[in-house]
């Protein structure tokens, strides 16, 4: 019922012989669709592209080491990254497999009934590099807020960081779609995901995710 579709193409360590090659329980690439959550800035951006995670698994079937070696440059990463974690321990290794091999996935992340249909490249390219200054000011907003929980001074006033909310537009409903994420990747079982999202709201100078925090990030 949700109204993008994820992951048109997905193809797993082309460098293994199809022998050789890890495998999940009804494919990697239905994993990955029937587990990702469009992150929110990608999401109202439109942003879509394919990002490349390269990864290791030992012989127990968890991943040992992941890293984003191509990616679009927004949160879509850190989704794409999350998602090849949240396989760890559930890949069947063939005997014999050489541990040290870097599966690489590229990984196809589309939206469609969206309203993205017609986006201009160049907007989604604008929005990306928006991306890296909006973190910037998200960091300066968490910074302040932590600061002030640990009794720290704060140079900026919290007028202006009150301003800078505003203008983020991070709002009720903002931090309300941020903890129903969270809530998603805990029924996924992906905890640390879930708490790093539960933090933010926090840090957002938000008390709605306190008792969720309190519940599962202890």
């Amino acid at each position: 019922m949700s109204r993008w579709i994820v992951i048109l193409s997905l193809v797993c360590g082309l460098q293994l012989r199809a022998q050789q090659r890890p495998t999940l329980k009804n494919g990697l690439e239905n994993f990955v669709t029937a587990n990702t959550i469009y992150p929110m800035y990608a999401l109202d951006n439109c942003i879509q592209g394919t990002i490349e995670v390269a990864f290791k698994i030992n012989k127990e079937g968890k991943v040992t080491y992941a890293t984003v070696s191509r990616g679009v440059g927004a949160d879509l990463d850190a989704e794409a990254l999350r998602l090849i974690k949240l396989t760890s321990g559930k890949w069947i290794v063939p005997s014999g497999y050489d541990t040290t091999t870097l599966v690489r996935s590229p990984m196809k992340f589309s939206l469609k009934d969206y309203g993205c249909e017609g986006m201009n490249p160049a907007s989604m390219g604008l929005s990306i590099r928006n991306y890296t200054e909006q973190m910037g000011s998200l960091n300066k907003i968490a910074n302040f807020y932590r600061n002030r929980e640990q009794a720290i001074e704060n140079f900026v006033g919290e007028d202006n960081i009150i301003a800078l909310k505003s203008e983020l537009g991070i709002d009720d409903d903002y931090l309300n779609r941020k903890i129903k994420i969270a809530e998603r990747k805990i029924s996924q079982g992906d905890l640390q995901s879930a708490c790093e999202d539960f933090k933010f709201v926090k840090y957002m100078g938000s008390t709605k995710a306190d008792q969720l925090l309190a519940k599962y990030c202890k």
